[in-house]
């Protein structure tokens, strides 16, 4: 792949030089993505197997990634008091997997919009947006399969997610699409190959980490070139847009409706897992490569910084 050097920045950009690094061309990037797509994608309603039946004991969710693993409640826990908890955790992590696909696709669409149609950059970001489209069915649908209920996220976040969808710079939106996929990315690779899962879940996992592998690069290119160019007020805002997303995303990464309806004290649930330092090592080790990322391109400073070490996702 041809790369172009990276243009010459003004004397005051945020970004040091040492981290811009070299920019790879965006059309011959979206050109590989979308050769990637029509080799790699595929359909849900067809490659899984809708109509097998859930297995008896098995987990929705790896044991050592359920949000209560290792704490003293844990512990007190029977196996299928477990099991059943995995089984809500995996709906709510799906449900929010759509809420947060459903924002990815509109942030999309905004940074598309001024652009040529007949673009690589473009076609591939349509793309993304037909398969986030078929993960959120997917994920609805694996929902359904569970019979776990939809979890939604709190009326204040969900609001919150539509001033980010209306004021939410360029690069904030590409920040806030890494945010939404490499974590649960994360654990997913943990889960696609785990047997003690059930092939349904292992299916929908595997699926969405081949097709989001491509996302995220799709968005870590296009945000390191705007950090290239975005003047210093959006750098700035953009830095504390996305700790605030942070901040944001650990609250709602555990509905704790899924405690009462598996029969749990609620608010012992809640405490038990702020304490849990085997959920905070898994949070930040789901969230380290993002984060590094992020540092190396200037985004994880002042505010900004502050706000993430706040979500608990950095150390």
């Amino acid at each position: 792949m041809t790369t172009t050097p990276v243009r010459e920045e003004p004397t005051d950009h945020p970004v040091p030089r040492d981290a811009l690094g070299v920019l790879k061309d965006r059309e011959q990037v979206a050109e590989r993505l979308l050769e990637s797509s029509r080799r790699h994608s595929f359909d849900p309603d067809t490659e899984l197997d809708w109509d097998a039946p859930l297995e008896e004991g098995k987990w929705f969710w790896p044991p050592e990634l359920v949000s209560l693993y290792d704490t003293p409640l844990w512990k007190r826990m029977s196996e299928e008091q477990r099991v059943e908890l995995s089984r809500h955790e995996a709906a709510a992590l799906a449900s929010l997997g759509i809420w947060f696909e459903i924002i990815l696709m509109q942030l999309l669409t905004r940074h598309i919009y001024d652009k040529s149609p007949t673009s690589a950059h473009v076609r591939y970001a349509l793309t993304e947006i037909a398969d986030e489209c078929r993960h959120s069915m997917m994920f609805a649908r694996m929902i359904e399969k569970g019979g776990a209920p939809t979890y939604r996220v709190r009326p204040l976040h969900h609001n919150k997610a539509r001033l980010l969808k209306s004021i939410s710079t360029t690069p904030g939106s590409f920040t806030a699409t890494l945010l939404g996929e490499e974590i649960l990315d994360w654990m997913q690779r943990l889960t696609f190959p785990d047997e003690r899962v059930q092939p349904l879940v292992r299916g929908v996992t595997r699926i969405h980490v081949i097709e989001e592998a491509r996302h995220v690069r799709y968005a870590r290119e296009e945000l390191r070139r705007q950090m290239v160019s975005c003047p210093r007020w959006e750098a700035e805002l953009t830095r504390i847009m996305s700790g605030e997303a942070a901040r944001v995303f650990s609250i709602s990464f555990v509905n704790p409706e899924v405690y009462t309806n598996v029969g749990l004290d609620r608010r012992e649930a809640v405490a038990q897992v702020r304490a849990s330092g085997h959920r905070r090592e898994v949070m930040q080790t789901g969230a380290k490569r993002l984060t590094d990322f992020l540092d190396e391109i200037g985004l994880l400073r002042g505010t900004g910084r502050k706000l993430w070490k706040k979500s608990g996702l950095l150390p």
